[in-house]
């Protein structure tokens, strides 16, 4: 009786054993895959930041690239500056003197063509002036009055003649109406009918226009018309 106990105590024993090994084996295995669960937080917490790292290191490497762009780009000088102020400085007062002689010569071609003008009027006239001295010439002892009127009158005609193909015009003629912009009424007269009213009726001096240009104003006298009043006094 007592064999057949120790054999059953052994059994258990024996199989007690395994399961205590199994225990320490179930152990080992929930160690490992405590570990296995510890280490791969850590691995995915190192791998992810990977792709900020190289964002930002690109970004470093684009920035000293224009950095260095920058840098490469050669800076106005003091010594480029002080010629290209000296360039314009030049440019401006070349401009200054071309104008300056463009002046100078535009006023000396102006005045030597009215030199050439008057010239010309001056030589039209030559004529008319010998014509002149041969009149005071003649023998006065024997010259007659009427002689020498008519001489005069010649040389006038000839003269107002030359001078109006130059572009003298005379202005004031009696009958013409009264335009104060070309004659100087000195004095009036009373007219004979109502068409004659501001009308001249005398001209005590010439005038002359050289084109456009007044050279001097007529003076006259002015017709009024009083409408019959000496008429129906008298």
């Amino acid at each position: 009786m007592n064999h057949t106990h120790t054999d059953s105590s052994t059994d258990d024993t024996a199989a007690q054993s395994p399961a205590g090994g199994g225990g320490e084996g179930g152990g080992g295995g929930a160690a490992n895959m405590e570990a296995l669960t510890d280490q791969t937080p850590e691995t995915g917490q190192s791998a992810s930041p990977q792709p900020e790292l190289d964002t930002v290191g690109q970004g470093q490497e684009d920035a000293d690239g224009a950095a260095d762009a920058v840098a490469e780009t050669p800076a106005p000088t003091v010594t480029s500056l002080e010629k290209e102020l000296a360039e314009l400085r030049d440019r401006h007062l070349r401009t200054v003197a071309e104008y300056e002689n463009f002046r100078k010569r535009t006023a000396r071609e102006r005045g030597q063509l009215w030199a050439r003008a008057q010239a010309e009027i001056a030589s039209s006239i030559l004529d008319a002036l010998d014509d002149f001295g041969r009149v005071l010439d003649v023998d006065r002892t024997k010259a007659r009055a009427a002689d020498v009127i008519e001489g005069v009158e010649l040389v006038e005609r000839k003269l107002v003649r030359e001078l109006e193909a130059a572009g003298l015009e005379r202005v004031g003629e009696v009958g013409v109406s009264f335009d104060p912009n070309y004659h100087e009424a000195i004095g009036s007269m009373p007219a004979e009918s109502e068409e004659q009213d501001q009308t001249i009726g005398a001209v005590f001096q010439v005038g002359y226009r050289f084109g456009e240009v007044l050279i001097r104003p007529a003076k006259v006298h002015v017709l009024m018309w009083q409408g019959g009043q000496d008429k129906g006094s008298g």
